[in-house]
């Protein structure tokens, strides 16, 4: 509820604006509104948005100021002694300093005006960081899980892809059916006092993780966690991947053109788990057909369901989350395995990836898109041989585009496919 200068009157405004993007909205409309810090004090407060310009007359230092709320037909050149936005005055000289260097001029320490270059970049770069942080916004939105998603962009001017909508769990595509478990486990503990029929154990798989909830399990073993039939509480060690991402995580652009990464923003122990890979649910046939449309575009989202037969297929090209832009690396720090939670239909296992050594913080996430996993016993011999995603179907009689891969790694081996 807002108040009006003149008389009282109710405001709506759409759930997914900002808290900056709804004072604006007050300010422009001449409404205070406690709950969002705009009273009659500040209520006429100009907020810079970002700055688009710079000169130097005498000794004198001035900027031109895009305003917050305000169209670009109303920017203004102020005096730096009348701007107090320390934190917007050295990303402008940061974004500017980048400028320079990439058009290879020498950075002036006297520099008097800017050319129109420079500036059309500014500008750029200012609306380019406002879009990705309100994709960012929305991606913490839309998040189910404890791990908080950062976005950042300094190498080129992209913003947030177009064709891309968050999801926490599995989109099933039409015809596709998840048969939820009938039954739980009653175990007091399910790590030190499992009984015969603990999730785990009922299929005579070994339990899964530690303590700590690392997993000690070879690749190519399923894993079996506790589900909501279960007595063990949302504590217990055996309930691990459906607890969801834990650790807060970077999507950044790449400056060698593999496009967007992910990188940690906390030390991920080795064997812990970081993330699932989820997408749409499709058949086989349907993926064959977009796999042919991926491979034109240079691109590979589809990751075949192939625990114990090729039938269906996880795009995550438009429905995705964070996994939707791990690269690929020849010697990754991700290893897939199979997980089994409410669903307990083989051909749709759920994705997980757990490290596979000490991940610093900082350090790119990577999984190898054509991981070949050696069969431990014989359970895990039902697993395909070609485990991973595929830029198109797992031996399938079409020919599919080489793409070419670009890790850098010492064991690279030059093609994804």
């Amino acid at each position: 509820m807002a108040e009006n200068l003149k008389a009282p009157v109710a405001c709506s405004v759409c759930c997914k604006s900002t808290r900056s993007q709804l004072q604006d909205l007050c300010r422009l409309e001449k409404l205070c509104c406690p709950s969002l810090g705009v009273t009659r004090k500040n209520l006429y407060d100009f907020e810079v948005e970002y700055l688009c310009d710079y000169m130097k007359i005498r000794d004198e230092e001035y900027y031109l100021v895009k305003w917050r709320g305000y169209p670009e037909l109303e920017n203004t050149w102020e005096p730096r002694k009348n701007l107090r936005c320390l934190s917007i005055l050295k990303q402008f000289h940061r974004d500017l300093e980048q400028a320079l260097i990439r058009r290879g001029d020498k950075i002036q320490k006297n520099m008097r005006f800017l050319d129109q270059g420079i500036t059309n970049y500014l500008v750029q770069k200012a609306k380019q960081r406002q879009a990705l942080q309100q994709w960012e916004y929305e991606l913490n939105a839309k998040r189910n899980h404890k791990g908080r998603i950062v976005v950042e962009n300094e190498v080129d001017l992209d913003g947030p892809p177009r064709d891309f909508v968050y999801i926490n769990e599995y989109k099933v595509g039409d015809g596709i059916v998840l048969n939820q478990v009938a039954v739980g486990c009653e175990c007091r503990d399910c790590l030190l006092e499992a009984s015969g029929g603990c999730c785990p154990g009922a299929s005579n798989h070994k339990f899964a993780y530690n303590e700590l909830g690392q997993v000690k399990i070879k690749a190519g073993m399923p894993i079996y966690e506790c589900n909501s039939r279960c007595n063990c509480g949302m504590d217990c060690p055996n309930r691990v991947v459906q607890k969801g991402i834990r650790y807060d995580l970077c999507i950044f652009r790449t400056n060698n053109g593999r496009g967007w990464g992910v990188r940690t923003l906390e030390k991920i122990r080795k064997n812990s788990f970081v993330m699932e890979y989820v997408g749409e649910i499709i058949t086989s046939e349907e993926a064959e057909r977009r796999g042919q449309i991926y491979d034109r575009q240079g691109a590979t989202y589809l990751f075949d369901l192939d625990y114990v037969e090729d039938v269906y297929t996880v795009d995550a090209a438009y429905y995705g989350n964070i996994s939707h832009f791990v690269n690929h690396s020849c010697n990754p720090n991700l290893q897939v395995y199979n997980v089994f939670i409410e669903n307990l239909d083989e051909r749709l296992p759920r994705i997980a990836f757990f490290a596979t050594q000490p991940i610093r913080v900082g350090e790119e996430l990577t999984f190898d898109y054509n991981m070949q996993v050696d069969p431990v016993n014989s359970e895990s011999t039902r697993m395909d041989s070609n485990f991973g995603l595929v830029g198109g179907l797992t031996g399938s009689p079409k020919k599919r585009m080489r793409i070419e891969c670009k890790c850098g790694t010492e064991s690279c081996r030059k093609y994804l496919f």
